[in-house]
């Protein structure tokens, strides 16, 4: 594992009640003593030098525990919603994946990487992948979150010191997961919300109540699922009237819109004599979002997650020469569906058959019109304050350096209410740590179609809420404007991520006079038929990206109607106008979902999307 360096570490754990426990720290040879209390609980802090070890450190309580390859560095937590949990291959696949992973031997990067889990309550124990802290490796990273493995990569690099990165995210979840019921009831919009949640029964009780609920379900609207028959997945079903997809890919891409609901897929292959009688593995990668799978109808493998990897395993006996049936029931709760990944059999023997291509399908129901599937409260990671309870708070007071986010899609429809929302993460992560440690964020890329007119746009007013919350202090942020993908929200260019989070820490927290930010609206001034604006962190002079007009500007008049405008740079200036608005009151910069911009600083660096009017935006509600 790594420790924070130059810091009062604590260490923490349980022993026999009012036991002595001691701790001896192989860096300076110096024993610590706490005793435990009457539940047994205790904690202790050790001073750590800098960086450097490996090291050892002895615990005893009668009984001595050794905890080796201890390394002295930069501790950071990395923590959002799915384009932070994105991992290197998975179902992420970033940028030259193979590549990347290859050369992932760095010893001296550390990585903890914590579980999906939920909870209503605040918890003391953190559930962790692979029973701890891993040495990043080849075998270690590929699973791990990109933007973290990049950010970590180059802080080790450029400070020449061991890193410890602690990866807590959930694709797909709100702010408000991630806050504390006592300081998230604080929100008038969320006071009621925590009261109800610390009122839940418990996680069992809920489990029960929703598992029978979903069984009524199931069995009123999916025929080829009645009374836990899998009638779709009988070998004898004639599919011939089934439509057609294809996979790998997504449903909604192939005509099918914003599908949630059951669906039903089969393929049938051949399997060859050789691999009769012998294991095979199934390998479907992470299906959006839950399926049971069945060969030849017999089920062979059930998942709940979106982002969770299916290998299934299938017994010899079932592995018979001749045609396959495989038959997958995919339940989807929100967002998209499919199954993007690689999909094929592999024999022991090594062999491999590939079940890419046209699959057939069926709608058993969809929740649009049959009503949505009943909700599992229990796991249900956008419950207000669930994942704060369950992979926030048992990290504390773990000493760290600071903390990466990558957060704020789920919210774009509330931009206007993540200007509060957003800032109480910080305030609430740090009191409960105890130090104003740096909180360093990345502002959402563009995503979905260009639109060919100026537009109100929600995903801009979520970077517009994401920058305003830099009046925080020791906060910084990433711009990635122009590192998105009009069809993907999960942008593959995780290493321009990384890279743009470690260029601020490594200017803001470790004091390397480098140019960390794109050009930063600061104020602008009305000049008769223009607009005059001036900006900060202009490193280098401005520019356009390709050596072209600038583009993505924006000017309006007393009416409020937006129209594409003139921009010129005039030194660390730039001057917008338009012969369509006359008297302009009000400038735009990339403000779309997907805007086409080039503004950037000599360095390098895009500039941030901004407006300098207030005019009410489609979130503020």
């Amino acid at each position: 594992m790594v420790l924070q360096q130059q810091a009062d570490a604590p260490i923490w754990g349980e022993a026999k009640p009012m036991k002595a426990v001691k701790v001896t720290t192989s860096w300076d040879g110096k024993t610590y003593e706490t005793l435990a209390d009457k539940e047994g609980r205790w904690k202790l802090s050790v001073r750590t030098p800098e960086a450097g070890g490996p090291y050892e450190l002895t615990l005893t309580d009668g009984q001595k525990l050794v905890l080796k390859n201890v390394m002295i560095g930069e501790v950071w937590i990395c923590s959002g919603q799915s384009n932070m949990e994105m991992p290197l291959k998975g179902w992420g696949k970033v940028l030259d994946y193979e590549k990347e992973i290859a050369a992932a031997n760095h010893p001296n990067i550390r990585l903890l990487h914590v579980e999906h889990v939920t909870s209503t309550q605040p918890e003391t124990d953190i559930k962790i992948r692979d029973n701890g802290w891993q040495v990043c490796s080849p075998l270690t990273v590929p699973e791990f979150s990109a933007t973290a493995y990049f950010f970590g990569r180059e802080i080790s690099e450029k400070q020449n010191v061991p890193v410890g990165l602690i990866h807590t995210s959930w694709g797909g979840t709100n702010v408000e997961s991630w806050i504390s019921g006592k300081v998230l009831q604080e929100m008038p919009d969320f006071s009621k919300v925590v009261e109800d949640i610390r009122a839940m029964p418990d996680k069992a009780a809920m489990k029960a109540d929703y598992l029978k609920a979903l069984e009524a379900w199931n069995n009123r609207v999916d025929e080829g699922f009645a009374a836990g028959k899998p009638v779709r997945a009988e070998v004898s079903l004639d599919d011939k009237a089934w439509g057609k997809l294809n996979f790998p890919g997504m449903v909604d891409q192939q005509g099918l819109g914003d599908f949630d609901g059951l669906i039903w897929l089969r393929r049938t292959v051949d399997i060859p004599a050789s691999w009769a009688g012998k294991k095979v593995q199934l390998v479907l990668g992470a299906i959006d979002d839950n399926d049971i799978t069945y060969w030849n109808g017999r089920e062979v493998g059930r998942t709940d997650g979106y982002s969770v990897q299916r290998n299934y395993t299938v017994p010899g006996k079932l592995v018979k020469a001749g045609p396959l049936t495989l038959a997958i029931r995919v339940t989807d709760t929100g967002g998209g569906c499919g199954m993007p990944d690689e999909l094929y059999l592999r024999s022991d023997n090594g062999e491999q058959i590939s079940l890419a291509g046209e699959w057939k399908y069926q709608i058993a129901a969809d929740a649009r019109k049959e009503g949505m599937f009943p909700k599992d409260m229990s796991e249900d990671p956008n419950l207000p304050t669930s994942l704060y309870n369950a992979m926030i708070h048992p990290l504390v007071p773990y000493s760290i350096r600071g903390a990466i986010w990558y957060q704020g899609e789920n919210n774009a429809s509330r931009a206007y209410q993540y200007r509060e929302l957003f800032p109480l993460v910080i305030e609430n992560w740090r009191k409960d740590w105890g130090q104003d440690f740096p909180f360093y964020f990345v502002q959402l890329a563009n995503f979905m179609q260009v639109s060919p007119n100026p537009v109100d746009s929600d995903w801009a007013e979520l970077r517009e809420a994401q920058a305003r919350t830099l009046s925080v202090a020791n906060t910084g942020m990433a711009v990635i404007i122009d590192k998105g993908d009009a069809n993907d929200i999960h942008p593959k260019d995780k290493q321009a991520v990384g890279h743009r989070l470690a260029l601020v820490a490594r200017a803001n927290t470790y004091g390397e006079q480098i140019p960390y930010s794109g050009p930063v609206y600061r104020s602008y001034q009305v000049d008769g038929d223009k607009i005059i604006l001036s900006f900060d962190h202009t490193d280098g002079g401005l520019k356009s990206s390709d050596g072209k007009a600038l583009q993505g500007f924006a000017i309006a008049g007393r009416d409020h109607k937006f129209h594409w405008a003139k921009a010129e740079i005039q030194g660390d200036k730039i001057v917008v106008s338009s012969p369509e608005v006359p008297y302009p009151v009000a400038v735009r910069y990339a403000w779309a979902n997907n805007p086409v911009c080039n503004l950037y600083n000599g360095a390098g660096l895009p500039a941030s999307p901004f407006r300098t009017d207030d005019w009410k935006g489609v979130t503020q509600k």
